[in-house]
């Protein structure tokens, strides 16, 4: 768990700890995956995506309840029909949040590393003599403060991950599709941020209701991807339901450099 944090003071982790440290080491459901990939000179990859768990909801939640109180109270000129309440900067309970909100990004970092060490240890049991880098880290859904256009600002990413100069970043795409190790360009038009994936297409009603079960698993099965596509539940997150990744990629061109294309070869979904 992450260390360094004084989790009695913070409302939702104290009450949070004893599920989330159950939580720690899994994958979680949605858009969180696991992924055996390799990249174009045979190397083989391993690539999660996972979070805070039901850790950083909670957190989230119980602050955007406080944010719209107080924003009630304040008769904020924000139109809450935008859903955008906020924690002024000086406010007790904007530097409560910010508290929990790092130890959710400290927390989910946790959790991808003790599922790596995991796999990796599964790997070398099945592998004699594999070895490992080390594992690159990017994240998304946080905030932090950050200097752009010579003011002092936060800046908060959700679809998006750091893409400073030089950065090393990673941009999955879908099942069955390509994903990229990047680098930053720093372009401070998008204030040195790029996507943190390929986007949806198709929201998960949607896809479940016009992708074609067959089709989706044709394609992988094509592509010699292992998969877990099995019923129409699991439409929601096939490749059709996402947008193509290589047209994100190139629409995105002076936000990031691709270093390394990676091919599918299993994918676990959550």
């Amino acid at each position: 768990m992450p260390q360094g944090f004084d989790t009695d003071s913070m409302s939702v982790v104290s009450r949070e700890l004893s599920s989330a440290m159950k939580q720690v080491g899994t994958l979680g459901g949605g858009n969180h995956f696991i992924e055996l990939q390799r990249d174009d000179e045979g190397w083989l990859w391993i690539m999660i995506h996972s979070g805070s768990r039901n850790l950083g909801k909670q957190v989230g939640d119980y602050y955007n309840e406080k944010a719209d109180a107080l924003n009630r109270r304040w008769f904020s000129s924000v139109p809450k029909e935008i859903n955008l309440p906020f924690l002024p900067l000086r406010t007790e309970e904007f530097g409560k949040y910010w508290a929990e909100m790092e130890y959710c990004v400290a927390f989910a970092l946790c959790n991808r590393s003790l599922m790596m060490e995991r796999i990796c240890q599964v790997i070398g049991d099945a592998v004699a003599g594999a070895e490992f880098d080390p594992m690159i880290n990017i994240a998304h859904n946080y905030a932090q403060w950050e200097n752009h256009y010579g003011e002092n600002c936060i800046v908060h990413r959700k679809g998006a991950t750091s893409a400073r100069e030089g950065e090393v970043g990673i941009i999955p795409g879908s099942q069955g599709t390509c994903s990229y190790i990047t680098e930053g360009l720093g372009n401070e038009e998008s204030f040195m941020s790029c996507s943190h994936g390929a986007g949806r297409r198709l929201s998960r009603t949607a896809a479940r209701a016009e992708l074609s079960l067959e089709e989706e698993v044709a394609r992988l099965e094509k592509a010699g991807v292992i998969h877990a596509i099995r019923y129409k539940e699991d439409l929601d997150e096939a490749a059709g339901a996402y947008k193509n990744i290589d047209e994100v990629m190139a629409a995105q061109a002076d936000l990031v450099r691709i270093r390394t294309r990676l091919s599918p070869v299993a994918v676990i979904k959550g």
